[in-house]
């Protein structure tokens, strides 16, 4: 009792560990992406400029910073993404995390067990499954953008 009363103390402190860390790391990829907006912003302008002067070598080399920004944003976000994701994924088996369930639910004279039971099979793969489809819909995107 006392070992697992330890490990759910220990396992507590780890969580806000990772959690201030998320926000910290949150809070510096939201700069970097107002920065990229900024600069994109910059870009646009000076877009504007050459389009109405109608020099294509203006026009061209303003596309080509414009398109190195838009791959910057992306390079950010997937960081942030990847960050955020890997900080929130509980490491904790999950055989642990159901032991731990009905170890507290016999001692609160709860009935999860019918409950777990229920669950679909798989139902920590729903991360999985966002994952595929949000790489079909980039590939879906990046095949009309080579039409």
């Amino acid at each position: 009792m006392d070992d697992t009363l330890f490990q759910l103390k220990f396992t507590a402190k780890q969580l806000e560990k990772l959690a201030k860390k998320a926000e910290k790391d949150s809070k510096a990829e939201q700069a970097k992406v107002k920065k990229v907006t900024k600069n994109m912003a910059q870009v646009t302008k000076a877009l504007d400029r050459a389009l109405s002067t109608m020099d294509l070598q203006k026009v061209s080399a303003v596309m080509d910073r414009f398109e190195q920004q838009v791959q910057n944003l992306d390079v950010h976000t997937s960081v942030m993404e990847d960050s955020m994701s890997s900080a929130t994924t509980l490491t904790t088996p999950q055989e642990q995390v159901d032991s731990l369930i009905l170890q507290i639910a016999e001692e609160n004279g709860l009935e999860v067990l019918d409950q777990l039971s229920q669950l679909p099979e798989g139902a920590s793969a729903v991360g999985e499954s966002s994952v595929r489809s949000q790489e079909d819909q980039l590939s879906r995107r990046l095949a009309a953008l080579r039409n």
